[in-house]
């Protein structure tokens, strides 16, 4: 084991005690393909599934690995060209059985942060879904929440607004810039604290994934 790969374990190992605390269910994998196994796995067959817009579970190849089992009602607004599908989707996520995200930030005590342009994300996450996945790779572990919330608006934010064809300050020179623009993705700022009746589970991820 390397030593990153040692420091990352034994962070994962405090974070899991802080997140049960919290009232979520937590686990650690090590590499990607484990924790797309580990997704599945809670996953049981014949339960409806969606997701935000996500590159973290995009990039890890979730949604091919949900679709080949052939046994869940998977709603991918990815495969659809239709705006008034892709609404329909993120209005069938509130009564879907699991709801995956992964997110901008998250604190060494737990506290996951999420900035969202439309705010079906963030509303999803916070009601509806009988149960909500989230997958987050540990580079984005902050110190504190002040932290996290500066990593989301600094890091992830200018980033994610690189992706589409927008006009944001952020897109000019990569810094937050606080901005009230027409086109700004950071209209809805998050902070989950506790999971009421622990609707929340969270997994660590060893590798690198997402902004």
């Amino acid at each position: 084991m390397t030593p990153k790969e040692l420091r990352n374990e034994r962070l994962a190992e405090r974070m899991i005690k802080n997140l049960k605390r919290r009232h979520m269910d937590a686990y650690y994998c090590k590499t990607a393909a484990e924790a797309v196994n580990k997704v599945s796995e809670l996953i049981a067959d014949g339960s409806s599934v969606t997701w935000g817009g996500s590159m973290t579970i995009r990039d890890m190849g979730i949604p091919q690995a949900l679709k080949s089992r052939g046994t869940l009602e998977v709603l991918d607004r990815d495969v659809v060209s239709d705006r008034d599908e892709v609404v329909k989707i993120y209005e069938r996520a509130f009564t879907a059985d699991v709801y995956l995200s992964s997110a901008n930030a998250i604190s060494e005590d737990g506290v996951i942060v999420n900035i969202d342009g439309n705010g079906n994300r963030v509303a999803a996450i916070t009601w509806g879904p009988k149960r909500v996945i989230f997958i987050i790779g540990i580079n984005k572990v902050a110190q504190t929440v002040e932290a996290a919330l500066q990593r989301a608006r600094s890091t992830a934010s200018p980033i994610n607004a690189a992706r589409f064809d927008i006009q944001t300050p952020c897109q000019v020179d990569g810094v937050c810039h606080n901005c009230n623009s027409s086109d700004c993705i950071c209209n809805y700022v998050h902070f989950l604290r506790n999971s009421p009746r622990g609707r929340h589970t969270v997994i660590l991820v060893g590798d690198e994934f997402g902004y």
